[in-house]
């Protein structure tokens, strides 16, 4: 072949692979779908947050820059403000003596133990914490977890049947809920505090082996104390064991702080308690279950979230001894935090708002609709006093509230300010006269 033949050759070769090669792209084109499938996720997920912005239930997160105290920092504002809705309760989250316990467990035992328990995650410090637990609610073991929230996820499935039942109050807590998910017993779900629904719904179940009633010992939406006395009453004549998770009494309800068994007098009344260490006790994370010891063996040798999460951080572990140590010396704290209380109830009362629940530091300020629950959040906001408007899926439909938490940390000043702004504000919108 000739030169020139040669490259007219190639010419028309370039030429025939070219039309090829776009005819596959097209080819792709009208196979390939007209988005991606993270696309079409992002655009499904998209219109889920316009709707929920639309109902007027949009969360943001504000971003506090300071520590957890009364009086906080909070990003994009100027001045300070005075916080209402922590579950410092009393007012530990940030205490020199709380700090120097924290510092002192850090030096002694380092940042974490890089394992879960029956590896090589178990500390003298853990042991330590598990016996004061165990003697601060007057019971036989405890176990330590990451989190309440796993404490739940992690008892029912352990210890619950196809053979037994469990009874589930219908406002419980989401972990709680999730936990009796996972667990395959008979569920049976009881009206709100309704101990004659709780009474059919344990006759109504048969012959089952356990049957086991689970309740909130304060419902923290609504500031509400479960009726400990009569559901005793029915564990008694029913054969059941009881449960609370006192996530929200644990360290301050109650004569000495030792939560919904000490509030009626019937301390050591319940079969299993899960508390937290991250609110009352110290305000950074942690959570247990304290009961009879063959049920703490049974949950460290079955309980998942035991099993497969890294130990507690010393610095929590130490942390929690040291609140324990501060609660048992004096009653001081709880004291405080009672008369805070007692304070805001009243006076909020008084200047005509609807405060729901019981004698409890969660105080929820009825609004009922959810966007003018957030305005009012909002507008205390720009007065400088830091609350939370709450609405559906939180609460039900029709029951926004602001929900304003007490701590013992509040001079009685600071709540007196509250209680004025709240005033100033519910005249501007129309919430009270």
């Amino acid at each position: 072949m000739s030169r020139n033949g040669g490259t007219v050759f190639r010419s028309v070769y370039r030429q025939m692979s070219s039309a090829q090669q776009t005819i596959s792209v097209i080819d792709k084109l009208k196979k390939s779908p007209s988005t991606t499938p993270i696309q079409q996720f992002r655009k499904l997920l998209q219109t889920e947050i316009e709707e929920i912005k639309k109902a007027g239930t949009w969360k943001d997160e504000r971003i506090i820059t300071s520590p957890q105290k009364t009086i906080i920092n909070v990003h994009g504002k100027t001045e300070k403000l005075l916080n209402f809705c922590a579950n410092n309760y009393l007012g530990l989250s940030y205490n020199e003596e709380i700090l120097t316990a924290a510092t002192k467990a850090l030096y002694d035992y380092g940042n974490g133990l890089s394992s879960v328990r029956f590896i090589c995650g178990t500390q003298s410090i853990h042991k330590d914490l598990e016996q004061k637990l165990s003697d601060y609610h007057q019971k036989e073991d405890t176990i330590l977890y990451s989190s309440c929230f796993d404490a739940n996820a992690g008892l029912f499935e352990a210890i619950l049947s196809p053979d037994d039942a469990v009874f589930s109050d219908e406002l419980n807590h989401a972990s709680i809920i999730d936990g009796i998910r996972l667990c395959k017993a008979k569920k049976f779900r009881y009206k709100h505090r309704d101990m004659d629904d709780l009474e059919k719904k344990l006759k109504s179940s048969g012959d089952a082996r356990i049957r086991l009633i689970v309740s909130d010992g304060v419902f923290s939406m609504d500031g509400n104390i479960a009726p400990l006395p009569d559901i005793c009453k029915l564990a008694k004549e029913n054969n059941a064991l009881t449960f609370l998770d006192e996530c929200h009494a644990t360290g301050f309800l109650g004569e000495k702080g030792r939560g919904t068994e000490d509030y009626y007098k019937m301390i050591g009344s319940v079969d299993i308690i899960n508390s937290t260490l991250g609110k009352a006790l110290g305000g950074a994370s942690g959570g247990y279950t304290t009961g009879p010891k063959e049920l703490i063996d049974i949950l460290r040798q079955r309980s998942r979230p035991y099993l497969f999460s890294n130990s507690l951080p010393p610095v929590i572990v130490g942390i929690a001894l040291k609140v324990l140590d501060l609660l048992t010396e004096s009653n001081y704290l709880v004291s405080k935090v009672t008369a805070n209380t007692e304070r805001f109830r009243k006076s909020m009362k008084s200047a005509g708002f609807e405060i729901s629940g019981d004698q409890h530091p969660i105080c929820p300020v009825m609004i009922g609709d959810a966007k003018l629950a957030n305005v009012f959040a909002n507008e205390m906001l720009t007065r400088g006093i830091y609350v939370i408007g709450f609405s559906y899926p939180v609460v039900p439909k029709g029951k926004a509230r602001i929900r304003v938490q007490i701590s013992a940390a509040h001079t009685f000043e600071e709540i007196d300010r509250a209680v004025a702004t709240f005033t100033e504000v519910g005249k501007k919108l129309n919430v009270v006269q």
